[in-house]
């Protein structure tokens, strides 16, 4: 049997007054016109934790420290690609939220958590139903 080739994403569920921090995604290959929550790859020589904090930084503007953020929940998601998409949940930063990435955000706006856009990207979505269930490990394509 051989070993899959997984790649590795991470994704910020900012947490603020019962919603959820989104963005619509634009000008992008994957999930043009959907709504997803900040989000990126995991790149090499960098934990997962230093991870979610840059990439809240690159694309929010926000500081997180290492005991702001919580691993809530993991899915293996089977696309075009295996993935391992790693959901952390923060109710805390510093900092104020701005578009850093408006080549690829139309800009960011605070979702109720029970009631997310229709075009949120669907294995989000499913993660974010799951994260509301309690779960702490989900699947999705499979």
């Amino acid at each position: 049997m051989s070993k899959p080739d997984i790649h590795i994403d991470l994704h910020l569920v900012l947490r603020h007054d019962g919603c959820i921090l989104m963005g619509e995604r634009r000008n992008t290959e994957f999930a043009p016109g959907q709504y997803h929550v900040p989000a990126g790859h995991l790149e090499i020589d960098e934990t997962i934790v230093d991870g979610i904090i840059r990439e809240a930084s690159e694309e929010t503007g926000i500081e997180l420290t290492p005991e702001d953020i919580d691993l809530a929940l993991v899915m293996h998601v089977r696309d075009e690609s295996d993935r391992l998409s790693l959901f952390f949940t923060a109710d805390h930063w510093s900092g104020e939220i701005e578009n850093r990435e408006p080549h690829k955000c139309a800009g960011w706006e605070w979702v109720p958590i029970t009631d997310l856009p229709a075009n949120t990207v669907p294995y989000a979505k499913q993660a974010i139903t799951d994260l509301l269930a309690g779960k702490r490990l989900g699947l999705f394509g499979w």
